[in-house]
């Protein structure tokens, strides 16, 4: 866009609020909190609870900013992020830098002052892996950057661990390997959906450089990985057979979707597997957290 077309009216709080992802934070919450349920059978303290997953949002907001931020230009050329607040003029660059610098300082400051150090150091980790690593290098240089730079995302299970216990478990690694493994096939589909958008801005994401075809045989392929990876908490214990089905189920549904891709003829495949990935995710923690409290499980291996 040319400068005057950029809107001039002014800046709102809305405006900041989607600087920082909300609906992308409020999913890494969701499985921050269920992270902090399944590490303990006891009760929670109340400010581990709220100021834990408050840290941790407050450090994801300010990755996202800054991803606003690097992105600006990319996001001005693309349909689905051409209104976003700072590719608008709603916000200036500076204005964004110094929300993400307040915004990641009160995070850091609230998860060392109040929760632990560990969590502390894993959540700044994740952001910098997020907002500098892929943001500024993984994206543009690799059609693989999903899948390289998907372990930024996948932290928070572990972060909300963390947080309560204080210390890294196996159970927790396996959380992380399920957000892991989800990552692509969820953000390949989205990508085949919005194509045109990541060619026009010379993004090299996967249906851009390898075409579509290939990418569909690959998300089908990751969630064949992903439907075994979510078997792994049954196997050591961590759920039972509520768990089982459902993870099962669910894997089943995102196979379904997988397939229609690649092999169907049905409109707008890409985004609504991508809408189904995002519930698929969801609704499998809140399974994992229904488990935990109503079933005993004993490890199979």
């Amino acid at each position: 866009m040319q400068q005057t077309e950029l809107e001039t009216t002014g800046v709102s709080w809305r405006d900041y609020l989607e600087l920082c992802k909300p609906n992308v934070v409020a999913l890494m919450i969701l499985t921050s909190l269920i992270g902090m349920l399944l590490a303990t059978d006891g009760f929670i303290s109340l400010d581990v609870l709220i100021l834990g997953n408050l840290g941790i949002a407050l450090c994801a907001g300010s990755a996202a900013a800054v991803n606003h931020i690097v992105d600006r230009k990319i996001d001005d050329t693309m349909a689905r992020t051409h209104n976003r607040p700072i590719a608008r003029g709603r916000i200036s660059p500076k204005e964004a830098i110094l929300f993400a610098a307040l915004t990641g300082l009160a995070g850091m400051v609230i998860l060392l002052v109040f929760i632990n150090q560990i969590t502390a150091w894993l959540t700044l980790a994740s952001s910098i892996g997020y907002a500098f690593v892929y943001t500024m290098y993984l994206k543009r240089a690799t059609p693989q950057n999903i899948v390289i730079g998907g372990l930024a995302g996948a932290a928070p299970p572990l972060l909300g661990w963390t947080a309560v216990t204080g210390e890294i478990h196996y159970n927790a690694l396996l959380l992380v390997l399920i957000i892991y493994a989800w990552t692509p096939p969820h953000f390949w589909a989205l990508a085949i959906h919005r194509k045109d958008d990541y060619a026009k801005a010379k993004i090299p994401m996967l249906p851009v450089t390898h075409g579509e075809q290939y990418t569909k045989i690959n998300i089908v392929l990751y969630t064949l990985l992903l439907i075994v990876i979510t078997v792994l908490p049954f196997l050591t214990g961590m759920f039972g057979l509520l768990y089982l089905a459902g993870a099962l189920v669910l894997g089943a549904g995102f196979l379904y979707w997988a397939l229609v891709m690649l092999y169907g003829d049905v409109d707008d495949s890409g985004m609504k597997t991508f809408k189904y990935s995002i519930t698929y995710l969801m609704v499998l923690f809140v399974i994992m957290l229904l488990d935990h409290y109503l079933i005993e499980t004993t490890p199979i291996i």
